[in-house]
């Protein structure tokens, strides 16, 4: 094969350039020809390598210049709500009748946050070259993750491309709808301890020595009392280190904390301790096993094989002990096992789900079993999210008056001395 620089026109005039990726220059024009391009100039590019506009272009055969391919490379991956839009609106095309090629040239004008258009501008380019819209999602696996690309491969071979894409716009509608619960309910907690974090600080390092300062004029007969002693001893810590040694303390635990959890060892000691967290550990469970069991569901509901499904859904998963037992459960399905036994072995998974899958497997119908667990497992998460808030926020309160208050008694303490040496003499 040979690469091969073209300039062309379109039938509307506009010119286009770029590469191809063919047998010799005969081959080049029929392509040009199939794409419905006017052929300008067709020169063939040197040791593997053409220049477009005086830069360097990859061989590849792409027809996207090599600048834009550059650009393509720098991509931050799309958030789920991001690919729900984008499947939606491509399943929404599909349905109003336009062919494929047709629906991504339209796809790369549409605005769709997260998904830049050059994006289905080379997912057209591809289904022209002949290539199936799975084999082109697959050529940007930055942009579409394994799960899509999996379903629409089973899509195409079944015949409901426009469904598949469809069910994966709920999927992700629906798991977005569960993460951004699942955050917010963490993001609270954190904002009332930073916030009461900085309000001690600013007490102790601010406020207290203005106190200090008038305490240390006065002549008490018995001394400052024991509380505001200790108050001041922390003003002092905190006046003179507390300013950077507690942004600097978070920041080497953040850094030591991400260099363990880079390490194999370091990751699972970490992931199993998040599970078993008190009052977090149980949140964290039920929305990992919600994850998994959707995942699995819309895998398996739109015909992608089970021992795929379960390697597909092992690479999802962020927490590694879930992955490790699906890994396990995934060698004694090739075996010839059923889902629910290896599950049951790896003492993971919850008996709930368990039953509920080797129901679905007497049944005949495990998406729908998968489908009733994240259901199931989706109403508790809320349920237990809603406990968390209700217990954390007066907890975080306590705690905060505590410490605050403990601050005070230790001023008014001092104040109140201060008023009876002044009284009797």
């Amino acid at each position: 094969m040979a690469q091969f620089l073209y300039k062309a026109r379109r039938k509307t005039g506009e010119a286009v350039e770029g590469i191809l990726d063919v047998a010799d220059r005969t081959a080049a024009l029929g392509q040009l020809e199939r794409l419905g391009l006017f052929p300008v100039s067709v020169t063939q590019g040197k040791a593997g390598k053409v220049h477009v506009e005086g830069k360097p272009a990859e061989a590849g055969g792409s027809l996207l210049p090599a600048s834009l391919k550059a650009m393509m490379k720098k991509r931050r991956k799309p958030k789920l709500q991001e690919l729900a839009t984008y499947t939606q609106q491509l399943a929404n095309l599909l349905k109003a009748g336009m062919p494929l090629t047709m629906a991504l040239h339209s796809m790369s004008s549409l605005t769709a946050k997260g998904i830049p258009g050059t994006v289905s501008q080379q997912l057209k380019q591809d289904v022209i070259e002949g290539r199936g819209l799975s084999d082109a999602m697959a050529r940007q696996s930055d942009i579409f993750p394994d799960l899509v690309i999996n379903m629409v491969r089973a899509g195409e071979q079944s015949g409901a491309l426009e469904e598949v894409l469809r069910r994966l716009a709920l999927h992700f509608e629906r798991f977005a709808e569960v993460q951004t619960k699942f955050k917010s309910a963490m993001i609270y907690p954190m904002f009332v301890c930073f916030f009461g974090l900085v309000l001690i600080v600013f007490f102790t390092a601010v406020m207290l020595p203005k106190f200090t300062e008038f305490f240390q004029t006065m002549q008490l007969k018995d001394g400052l009392p024991l509380a505001t002693r200790i108050v001041i001893q922390i003003s002092d810590f905190m006046k003179i280190y507390g300013w950077w040694m507690i942004p600097m303390g978070g920041f080497i635990l953040y850094f030591l904390t991400k260099r363990y959890g880079a390490t194999p060892d370091g990751r699972r000691r970490l992931d199993t301790l998040q599970l078993k967290l008190p009052i977090f550990g149980h949140v964290i469970r039920l929305n990992l096993f919600a994850q998994f069991a959707r995942i699995l569901s819309t895998l398996l509901g739109n015909g992608v094989p089970v021992l795929q499904a379960l390697r597909i859904t092992e690479q999802i998963m962020p927490n590694t002990v879930i992955r490790d037992a699906l890994s396990r459960t995934r060698e004694a399905v090739t075996d010839g096992k059923t889902l629910a036994q290896p599950l049951a072995k790896s003492g993971v998974f919850p008996q709930l789900m368990i039953d509920l899958i080797r129901i679905g497997e007497e049944t005949g119908d495990v998406p729908a079993a998968l489908m009733n667990v994240a259901e199931t497992y989706e109403a508790d998460l809320n349920i237990a999210l809603r406990a968390v808030m209700n217990l954390i926020e007066p907890a975080l309160i306590v705690s905060l008056a505590v410490i605050i208050g403990g601050l005070l008694v230790g001023v008014m303490q001092a104040m109140f001395a201060i008023t009876q040496s002044i009284q009797m003499r």
